[in-house]
């Protein structure tokens, strides 16, 4: 009988102690699991599709816990290469229209922008913040996007500098017009470092090395066929305003190495821009790719010579780097030029004389502030503005002192001097006359060395 209790109780407390035991080896494999579950948490990554596009990034923002790297999974869908860097730094490669990669970043203690690094891309809307969960305040991340935080290295014009004695001023002479009625023409887009005030150079975007780009001559009835080849490093393409083609067709954009033909009939006379459609379209004709085509109206009365003047303005970035857009965008421009280059026929008066009939040809390219082209000293009795005649000679007498343009819009002006001695030619806008909008015409036997010139 004590012998059954005794095995009884014995048998009792093995159960117990193989119960503790496996309770014991429960929460052990339990708290190994829940290690492993932490560790694995913590290695485990945030995967992001993201979609860049002209010129967003799909989505805007993401929110990922703090610690974590995340893996961005990414597609091109836009027209032209974009990229995506965290903080304009670590990121893809200049994704072509279609490619994809898949990259991985982080880990992110607090909220960090990211954005497409190619010039203009991130001001035009192209950023994204990774945020984080939890943090009180993304408002206020380490690098904040915009392009204000580089404006304080922006080139700035000496309004009391003067360029080099070999330095050239650009013809204003308008090109006789090419024989014949079809003319096929080669022009290249490309980026190229040029002088736009007395010491100041810029990386400007181009058509065919200059600004502004060739100017172009022909009749009504002419066609011309341009081949455009981009030698650029990003994305170009060209708009004439003087011809009707479909924008999806012939105004594509190319990437570097590319070319296209862009063909039209001219069938309307006046002065027409033409100019880089590229989105930003704005930061394209504000860096410089811009342009004037001229159409002969069906008659015109014969001069000495033909002009022609561009206005535009200058939006400065850093030396020997592009323009601001950020200074685009809010129209705050460091000078306004004729012909691409601050005070040039200041600089260069150009030389005429008394009593012969000029026409001069004006173009506001923009891409922002209009025109009001004057020549103080006479009076203009022909004005030709957007294809059609404002004044010309007859019994009235008439006379105009000033052909006003809006950015995009052309015509010219016929007039003659009466007396030897300087002309100014400038802008009515004085604030932009004062800006690098004035110029001379010196008339007969005068002296321009009382305004800088030669």
């Amino acid at each position: 009988m004590e012998t059954h209790i005794v095995g009884n109780k014995l048998g009792s407390m093995v159960k117990h102690l193989w119960l503790v035991l496996i309770l014991i080896i429960a929460m052990g494999l339990t708290s190994c699991a829940g290690a492993a579950t932490d560790t694995a948490s913590a290695e485990e990554t945030v995967v992001i599709e993201l979609e860049l596009g002209d010129m967003y990034i799909k989505p805007a923002s993401i929110d990922v816990p703090a610690g974590q790297v995340v893996t961005l999974h990414i597609k091109n869908v836009g027209a032209m290469p974009h990229n995506v860097k965290v903080n304009g730094v670590d990121g893809s490669k200049d994704l072509l229209t279609g490619e994809e990669e898949t990259i991985t970043v982080g880990p992110f203690t607090t909220a960090t922008p990211a954005w497409c690094t190619l010039p203009g891309h991130q001001e035009s809307g192209m950023e994204m913040m990774i945020n984080i969960i939890g943090e009180a305040d993304h408002s206020h991340p380490d690098v904040a996007p915009g392009a204000d935080s580089a404006n304080d290295g922006n080139a700035k014009i000496d309004a009391k500098a003067v360029p080099a004695e070999t330095w050239k001023s650009r013809d204003p002479i308008l090109p006789a017009k090419a024989s014949g009625t079809i003319h096929e023409i080669a022009l290249d887009a490309t980026e190229t470092l040029i002088e736009v005030a007395p010491g100041v150079t810029q990386l400007m975007w181009t058509f065919g090395n200059t600004v502004p780009g060739p100017i172009f001559h022909g009749n009504i009835g002419d066609t011309f066929k341009f081949t455009l080849t981009n030698k650029g490093i990003m994305g170009h393409s060209i708009d004439f305003h003087a011809g009707r083609v479909a924008w999806n067709k012939s105004m594509r954009t190319i990437a570097q190495g590319e070319s296209l033909v862009y063909e039209f009939k001219a069938e309307f006379a006046g002065a027409y821009m033409y100019h880089c459609g590229t989105a930003p379209a704005l930061h394209h004709i504000g860096n410089g790719m811009y342009g004037a085509i001229i159409i002969d109206p069906p008659t015109l009365a014969p001069v000495e010579k033909e002009f022609v003047i561009i206005q535009s303005e200058l939006y400065l970035g850093p030396q020997a780097k592009e323009g601001d857009l950020g200074k685009m965008l809010a129209e705050e421009w460091d000078a306004v030029a004729f012909n691409g280059y601050y005070n040039q026929y200041k600089f260069r008066p150009i030389h005429v004389d008394t009593n012969k009939r000029y026409r001069v040809w004006v173009v506001d390219d923009g891409p922002s502030e209009n025109s009001a082209f004057h020549i103080v000293g006479t009076v203009f009795d022909t004005v030709y503005k957007e294809g059609t005649y404002l004044l010309q000679p007859d019994a009235r007498q008439g006379g105009s002192q000033v052909l006003d343009l809006q950015p995009a819009q052309g015509g010219f002006v016929e007039f003659s001097f009466a007396e030897d001695g300087l002309y100014p030619m400038v802008t009515h806008k004085f604030a932009n006359a004062s800006k690098g909008a004035l110029g001379f015409f010196a008339a007969g036997d005068v002296d321009t060395s009382m305004v800088g010139g030669h």
